[in-house]
């Protein structure tokens, strides 16, 4: 079997927080020549079976989900994302977790509707839930309807300061991110730091929990991000070498409500074969 040679571990469907179902995400990575995409919604599975039936023959499929995490080692404690790849998704105590992770958000969403209205702005919760078209909401969706009431031009203009950046943001009961990644691992998946890095998004962890991450079962570092800039993605790089852990490279798609393409960054095919050796929860999904 020939090595892939492009590799995208890191997109979003209508299952979380990105534009496109599943079926057609994994249709539009044929189209952009990959050999091989993630899928990892929010805190969610629910993608999965979806994008397996739709799979594009030469692509496959890595299941997985970017888990919403939390380190309470600062104060405020420091929100984090964890990439898992190739978990079970029956484990009982994972998929506790994820249910709990995913009614924190919904529950969060409303409290922020609910302020954005107490200000007169004119958004509705009932619209926001119908356009996330019963996946996991998430603050890209009330960004839309911040677009469409015409206060926002842009996603990232609603993630401002002014908007869901700052003024309405509110925290949500993540999970913390030790017991993530045991978690992850007693479900037979590979846990990966999502853009740990990128400094531009808010505060950063410091290097040394990532080495204590790494000691309790971490396996890779995501280095090549649209938020990293170049010194970050070497610094990344650099501490990924010292704490031997796998590197890898994603475009982190949400369709349109990011610019980032599909395939933008990708993963080397070391790196993936790595993950795959690793884990014990489901397999890739190839198909024919």
């Amino acid at each position: 079997m020939s090595v892939p040679a492009r590799i995208d571990l890191h997109t979003h469907s209508t299952a979380s927080d990105g534009t496109l179902t599943p079926a057609d995400l994994v249709r539009a990575a044929a189209d952009a020549g990959l050999d091989v995409v993630a899928l990892t919604d929010h805190d969610t599975t629910a993608g999965w079976a979806p994008a397996v039936a739709a799979l594009p023959p030469g692509l496959t499929l890595i299941r997985g989900a970017e888990i919403s995490c939390r380190w309470f080692g600062a104060e405020p404690a420091i929100p984090l994302h964890l990439l898992a790849y190739l978990f079970d998704p029956a484990e009982p105590h994972l998929a506790a977790e994820l249910a709990r992770v995913r009614r924190a958000r919904e529950e969060r969403g409303e409290r922020i509707v609910r302020l954005l209205q107490a200000d007169g702005i004119p958004v509705s919760w009932t619209e926001i839930l119908a356009g996330a078209g019963g996946g996991t909401v998430g603050r890209p969706h009330i960004a839309q309807a911040l677009i469409r009431a015409g206060l926002v031009t842009t996603t990232t203009e609603a993630f401002g300061p002014d908007w869901l950046g700052e003024r309405y943001r509110l925290p949500k009961d993540d999970i913390e991110v030790f017991q993530a990644v045991a978690l992850v691992r007693a479900a037979g998946g590979v846990p990966v730091f999502a853009h740990p890095r990128a400094s531009r998004r808010g505060r950063i962890v410091p290097d040394e929990l990532i080495a204590d991450l790494a000691a309790a079962g971490l396996a890779g570092l995501e280095a090549d991000h649209e938020d990293h800039d170049p010194a970050e993605r070497a610094h990344v790089r650099g501490l990924a070498a010292d704490l031997g852990l796998l590197v890898t490279g994603s475009s982190d798609f949400h369709g349109t409500h990011k610019t980032v393409r599909l395939g933008a960054h990708t993963t080397d095919p070391e790196a993936y074969e790595r993950i795959v050796a690793q884990a014990r929860g489901v397999t890739p999904v190839a198909s024919s």
